[in-house]
């Protein structure tokens, strides 16, 4: 049975390049797919592969990393969930751009009980972290979004529009948890006295909580194949424009602005003829490898993944 691993620690690495090469090494041998981030600051990884062998990935990043944060889920038959295995360095494990970051505290970590407490105090804003695209197809009642299209315009949206005087108290959340701990961190260098986060993100939370219970609206986008995930954790009704990489419905599907791999009713109108053009040449040559029994990627759907994976 083919499953998926989501995992990161925060911890000094003195030399991302010869832990890349290891954890290469290690993937390769256990026939994994996926991609995992190594840089000075730790490791950021989601990858695919059978029960055993991502058992004995969790046991070498547990001793080698310390890495407790692992989140497990399932991969419907059909799914390759990744076209490939690569760990790559990284200026950070996740795009965050602010220099000199004071990461030995973060905010207090809440779990589900917890965090429904949360939502329902009129006195917590509670902030959604991750981006549009991924806001878009579900969140949590009354969460407040920045309106980022990259988790870098983060810090600025909290200089824009928080105040450390006037909200005393900030619950913040994402999908597995590893950009509320930078998110967390800088609000607490800032001033910010009193911040929790979602322990685990929202995956954990949907797996902890009951649906009678649950105050999660819609679905999660996930960082793989999937696509997204519903409150039940199965791959959920979402494809991707691999143009604008937004996450599409089965009626965005459907729409005349709907080429596949060419544009969306999200990106239709800012993509130019030219761009189009490449697009289309680009699905050409993914039909006729698959004509011929390969697999084709194109360079354009890499750079998308791996920019996702680094915004996670």
């Amino acid at each position: 049975m083919r499953r998926v691993l989501a995992f990161y620690q925060f911890l000094f690495l003195d030399d991302p390049q010869a832990e890349c090469d290891s954890l290469q090494s290690l993937g390769d041998e256990l026939a994994l797919r996926g991609t995992i981030l190594v840089a000075h600051e730790g490791v950021n990884g989601t990858v695919v592969g059978d029960t055993q062998a991502l058992q004995q990935l969790a046991q070498h990043l547990l001793s080698q990393y310390g890495v407790k944060s692992q989140k497990w889920s399932d991969l419907q038959p059909g799914n390759s969930g990744f076209h490939r295995f690569k760990v790559r360095v990284k200026p950070e494990i996740v795009s965050f751009g602010v220099d000199d970051l004071d990461m030995s505290q973060s905010g207090e970590h809440v779990d589900a009980r917890t965090w429904n407490q949360l939502i329902d105090d009129p006195d917590v804003i509670v902030i959604d972290t991750r981006n549009d695209y991924e806001i878009d197809i579900g969140s949590f009642e009354g969460a407040l979004s920045p309106h980022t299209e990259n988790f870098r315009q983060f810090p600025a949206w909290v200089a824009d529009n928080l105040d450390p005087d006037k909200h005393s108290k900030v619950a913040m959340f994402c999908t597995g948890g590893i950009r509320c701990e930078k998110a967390s961190a800088f609000m607490l260098n800032k001033g910010f006295e009193r911040v929790y986060q979602l322990d685990g993100g929202i995956l954990q939370y949907l797996e902890d909580t009951q649906a009678s219970e649950s105050r999660w609206n819609g679905e999660c986008f996930v960082f793989d194949q999937r696509v997204s995930v519903n409150a039940d954790l199965e791959q959920g009704q979402y494809k991707q424009c691999y143009a604008c990489r937004h996450p599409l419905s089965v009626d965005e599907l459907a729409s005349a602005a709907f080429e596949h791999g060419v544009s969306c009713p999200y990106c239709i109108d800012s993509t130019s003829e030219e761009r189009r053009v490449q697009f289309r040449e680009r699905q050409h040559q993914v039909r006729l490898a698959a004509e011929r029994g390969e697999q084709h990627i194109g360079q354009d759907q890499r750079r998308a993944r791996e920019r996702q994976h680094a915004d996670n």
